[in-house]
């Protein structure tokens, strides 16, 4: 009796770039439709068909993952790099120009809809997009100071995305684009530049300059 044996079946096995894909893939779907608080990293691990151990070997934390997932601070290492002058410009110009074209994924309304069902969460989140955000600005910005000009202009970006684009209420939700870019950049411009021995100069003359006028007021009194 013969019998005919071919080559033995191999397993396909995935490369570690398309483990990566499939996991981005899934995970976008995953916070599309649940939102970063209710996603999981199990759910995320089933839809890419690979275990939960593989999803944190590659990104660490569902932050992280988030992040490598969405547009957002991804990009940052692409925009910054230029004149320091042109910062600001360059900032307010693609936020506004990526968040008029952004779904319900993108990080910040995300970040701001988990700060309301979700604190933890949020925390987490903000904690990791801050860190990647100020590992990219570093490489323009100096100073003792230079971290508090980051979070300041984070916190300059996120107010105007909530009052923007979840809100949809008052003037910033009123503005044309271009008009939002030129006051946000105007607006970045001040929260980006050093406070320094000049800041302090100015914050001294202008309470020495409301010192002088207080007492001019009573000596006419």
């Amino acid at each position: 009796m013969t019998s005919s044996s071919g080559p033995p079946s191999r397993k396909r096995v995935r490369a570690p770039e398309a483990h990566r894909g499939a996991i981005l893939d899934a995970a976008r779907a995953a916070f599309a439709e649940r939102g970063y608080a209710r996603a999981t990293i199990r759910e995320i691990a089933a839809r890419a068909g690979v275990t939960h151990g593989l999803v944190m070997r590659h990104f660490g934390s569902k932050e992280q993952l988030f992040l490598a997932a969405v547009p957002g601070t991804r990009d940052l290492p692409e925009l910054v790099p230029g004149p320091p002058g042109t910062l600001p410009e360059r900032i307010a110009r693609a936020f506004v120009e990526r968040m008029e074209r952004a779904d319900s994924g993108d990080p910040f309304l995300a970040l701001i809809r988990s700060a309301a069902s979700d604190e933890s969460a949020a925390t987490a989140l903000y904690t990791a997009m801050r860190q990647s955000s100020t590992e990219a600005y570093r490489t323009v910005l100096t100073g003792p100071d230079a971290d508090e000009r980051i979070d300041l202009l984070g916190a300059h970006l996120i107010g105007v995305a909530f009052s923007r684009y979840v809100l949809r209420s008052g003037p910033v939700a009123e503005m044309t684009p271009e008009r939002l870019v030129r006051y946000l950049a105007r607006s970045l411009r001040c929260a980006l530049e050093p406070l320094g021995e000049t800041g302090a100069e100015a914050e001294a003359g202008a309470g020495t300059e409301a010192e002088a006028e207080a007492e001019e007021g009573n000596s006419l009194s």
